[in-house]
């Protein structure tokens, strides 16, 4: 169990969302201190790169230094370029196409009826998708065996994208990674466009003009 030795100031200028932790930055003195979510007091916001801190530097029984104890020291510091950080999008913004989803499906279905089984896949697969995100988070923090990013993007096709925004907000997990941010948004137009495809009239519109002759 590592031991106390002093309270010091701080910025965090380094850190990974997806595994919870990175590095704090002294005020005074070199180096960096590694820091771990757990360290953070419970109820806290998701740490954000620039945010001035106060911590306990304790010593690992590998010899090692971490933070301790960290708590907000106040206003986020400024960034090199004299600007403070964006402030987020409000977490209830980023529900919204869950929303509009649902309002388009209620839409489509009253102009053309979709088979109540469908609804039944978008829940089941929502359900599979968060738990498979809750799952690799825990591996995160732990260490072990992660979950592929190729199995949570593959369940968001076939329909648990709406769980899967649910779990990235929630467990605050996956949403700072831009190149799974991408991909993951490429995966909800793809699964939009086959439900349009199927649950509207275009598919059989379709069919029907390639049966055309050409002449």
């Amino acid at each position: 169990m590592g031991s106390r030795t002093e309270r010091v100031h701080g910025t965090l200028t380094a850190w990974d969302d997806d595994r919870g932790f990175g590095f704090i930055t002294p005020a005074q003195g070199t180096g960096k201190t590694f820091v771990h979510i757990k360290a953070f007091p419970a109820g806290h916001t998701r740490p954000q790169l620039g945010e001035a801190l106060t911590f306990d530097i304790e010593q690992s029984a590998d010899g090692k230094r971490r933070a301790a104890r960290v708590h907000p020291a106040g206003k986020r510091m400024l960034s090199s370029s004299g600007r403070t950080p964006a402030r987020r999008t409000s977490r209830a913004a980023r529900y919204l196409p869950i929303l509009f989803f649902v309002a388009g499906y209620l839409v489509v279905n009253t102009l053309w009826p979709i088979p109540v089984w469908v609804a039944g896949l978008y829940l089941a697969a929502s359900i599979v998708c968060f738990s498979f995100y809750a799952v690799d988070k825990s591996a995160a923090t732990a260490g072990r065996w992660r979950v592929s990013e190729t199995t949570l993007l593959l369940w968001g096709v076939i329909g648990g994208w709406p769980g899967a925004i649910v779990a990235q907000q929630t467990l605050r997990h996956k949403t700072q990674k831009a190149s799974f941010r991408s991909a993951f948004r490429g995966s909800v137009i793809v699964n939009l466009i086959v439900f349009l495809v199927f649950a509207t009239p275009a598919f059989a519109l379709f069919v029907e003009w390639t049966r055309r002759p050409l002449f």
